[in-house]
Parts: C-alpha cells; structure tokens; sequence
C-alpha cells in the first residue's frame, strides 16, 4: 500500500503567497520566465529558473545557475519570508480552471516505493533531465517542485478531504492566467488521519506528471543515504513533494505535434502516401471529435485522417493514437525515427489550442502539425498496471500546480 507522510511544510506567508506562486520550471523557457517574473522579486521563478537572474544564454548547467537558485531561494526564505511548519502537517490544494475543480493532497511520497514501483510510471526519463533535477534539489537541500500523482478514488478519502476543505483555507487567489489556487493546512492529528486513509485505501499511486522530479527524488535518496552512518530510511531526504488527486477529477488534454519538414515530399505525395493506411478527407477546423483519428494541418488547410487498419488490435500502448501516428506517419513518412531526440519535431501542449498549430505552420518554420486525441486517465493507469511505456509527450495536464506554494526540506 502506499505512504503518503505529513512532512513540515515550508510556506510562504499567506498575504504574499500569490506572489511567490509560480508555474513549473518545465513549462516555460528561459524567455517566458523572465517575462512572468519580471518586476517580481518574490517569484519562486527565479529558484526553479535562476538563469533569469544571470547573463543572457548562459548554459542552463553551468555551476553558478545552481548557485544562484540557492541564492535566490535564501533570499526568498528571508524575504517573504518562508516559513517551516513546526509540526508535520498534509495540506490541500485545490485547483479551479474554467469551473472544473480538482482537489489533492499535498504529502511526501517515498523515494523507496518509486523504486519499487508502488508509484507507478509511464514516461521514460532522461539522463540529462534527472541529473538537472538532482543537481537542482541537491543544492537547495529541498523539493520545491511538486510531483503530480492520481489514484484510484477512495470515497474516505474524499469525505475527509471535503470535511476539511469545508474549513477557512489558508491561501486563496487568482492567478494571473485565471486560475484560481487553494491551499488548507491539515492540522497534526487529521493529518495521520488521512495519512492511514492513503495506506488503507491506496495500493499504488500513478505519476500523471512529474517523472523526472520523481526520479530525481529517487537518485536524491540514494545519494543521502550512504553520508549517513545512522541510516534508517525515515529521514527527510527518503521523502518527496508530491500532489494526488482521485482519478476521476482529472483531465487530460492533447498534446499536439509539430514537424519542420515533409522530409523531400511534396503536398501531394505526402497525401498520396499517406492515404496508404489513412482516409484523408478535408476539414473546417483542427479540433479532434473523437479517438481513433487525427487532423493534421497542412499548406493553411486542415485534413481528417481515419485509420484503414484496426486500431483495437494493436494492444495497450499500439492502440494509442500516438503511437499509431508515430508508426504510420512520423518515422515513414516524415523521418522522425526517434521523437525523443529528433530536432525536427516538437510538442505543443493542448492549453495553447489549435491555432498555435496554424501559427507555427504558417511561420514557414515548419510544414505539418498533428492534432490529437487525449489519451484518458484510464488507459494511461492501464498502461502504468502492465509496466508499459508511452510514446514520449503523450498527455498534458491542465491546470499545473504552482511551484512555491508548499516545499519539503531535507
């Protein structure tokens, strides 16, 4: 079953909570960050991006962007301030976009049961990610970044969550992008209240979004623990920052493609090619109706593509509608053998809608955009149950939980 610990929380004062609020480090390039946090000293920003703060085009690895994280996030402690908890509390946070509604709780996760696979993956992360992410959490001694975790719904859980976010909440406020944040503090005994829920109730946790602050918690541990003749797995540093959420109150949006060439094709024999395995009919838009198909836009016109072969057939993770585009279209057609690392393809997360599609395509910077149907929670807890993988860049969750708000030391 899986733990789910009150930890001491490490707060902002709740009158400037909205200032320090910020969105992860791995939404925003380095140019978006600056614009958000500009005129801000309080942004958490310029923690979880502290190349902000330093020389234009500075490599994001180079050792003084670590050190100024840590600079910044000393500077924040004082300033705010930021404050620890002097008892080990959950909290919850809750999350409301566009009158849809998502509740979590805040605990810390542990770094034994992610290797052991009580929390469960369905990405693969990357070397060079985890070891930004270790290096970061390493130097500022602290998750700061929240891990995005679902779980199957467990009706006490959720009447104890509604007892408690029936009570006066501790932060409350608009964000800039209109979405509104909650934070409530759980107090010490309700808290190991909740926490035995979550070991009763809960046999395993899924990662929706977070694998690479995951795996960096993992490496995090290991690293700890070896510098400690004492050792015995309860420390701090064998814990994790993390948010779950029941299954049902998630959703999940597409993530769309976009790719810089037809690889030597024209329009016509990309078409011709394509309707090998794919009905390809003209469209008014590029919203995608139903699974099962895509739209793709092309020479300022959008196209539906239906599979001719059965989709149902091609297993868990075939059966994908990105896995089949990738199978089908992208590595024989267009030459993106390996999305994961090829120059030529990029993602676009759902929130930026299909416009940006048309946008990037009619820059002439590149030649063909994807829109997709969303993967569902269901499948991918279906995908994480049989240790599968998904194609890389296969779900974007909305809303994105706020860095800052909460963080575990260690």
């Amino acid at each position: 079953m899986a733990t789910f610990l009150p930890f001491n929380g490490l707060l902002p004062v709740p009158e400037r909570a909205d200032k320090v609020a910020a969105v992860p480090y791995d939404v925003v390039d380095t140019a978006e960050a600056a614009a958000l946090a500009a005129g801000n000293p309080f942004s958490f920003l310029h923690v979880s991006r502290p190349e902000i703060d330093l020389e234009k085009g500075i490599d994001l690895h180079d050792d003084r962007v670590y050190a100024q994280a840590r600079t910044a996030f000393d500077r924040l402690r004082r300033e705010v301030p930021l404050v620890t908890d002097r008892e080990k509390h959950l909290y919850i946070y809750q999350l409301e976009m566009n009158r849809r509604v998502q509740t979590g709780v805040i605990g810390a996760a542990s770094a034994s049961e992610y290797r052991a696979g009580v929390i469960r993956k369905h990405e693969r992360t990357r070397a060079d990610k985890e070891d930004d992410r270790t290096r970061h959490v390493m130097t500022l001694r602290s998750h700061t970044g929240p891990a995005f975790f679902t779980y199957r719904d467990s009706a006490a859980i959720d009447r104890l969550v509604a007892e408690e976010t029936a009570k006066k909440p501790l932060v409350n406020f608009v964000a800039s992008d209109g979405i509104r944040h909650t934070l409530w503090r759980v107090d010490a005994a309700r808290s190991l209240e909740l926490a035995a829920l979550f070991e009763s109730e809960v046999p395993v946790f899924y990662i929706a979004d977070g694998h690479h602050r995951s795996a960096a918690a993992a490496r995090t541990a290991a690293e700890c623990a070896p510098k400690n003749p004492g050792h015995t797995g309860r420390e701090d540093y064998n814990f994790f920052l993390a948010v779950a959420f029941p299954a049902d109150q998630l959703a999940i949006m597409p993530y769309n493609r976009v790719v810089r060439s037809l690889n030597g094709l024209s329009k016509e024999e990309f078409l011709q090619k394509l309707a090998r395995d794919f009905t390809v009919t003209p469209a008014q838009d590029g919203a995608v109706a139903a699974p099962g198909e895509f739209k793709f836009y092309l020479d300022r016109g959008w196209y539906l593509a239906r599979p001719k072969f059965d989709v149902a057939g091609l297993g868990v993770i075939g059966s994908l509608d990105v896995s089949w585009l990738q199978e089908k279209v992208l590595a024989p057609l267009l030459g993106i053998a390996d999305p994961r690392t090829s120059a030529d393809i990029d993602f676009i997360g759902g929130i930026r809608g299909t416009g940006e599609l048309e946008k990037r395509v009619d820059s002439g910077k590149w030649a063909v955009a994807f829109s997709m149907h969303a993967v569902t929670v269901d499948q991918l807890m279906a995908i994480a149950d049989a240790g599968e993988i998904m194609p890389p860049k296969s779900t974007w969750f909305e809303p994105k939980l706020r860095d800052g708000l909460v963080s575990h030391d260690f």
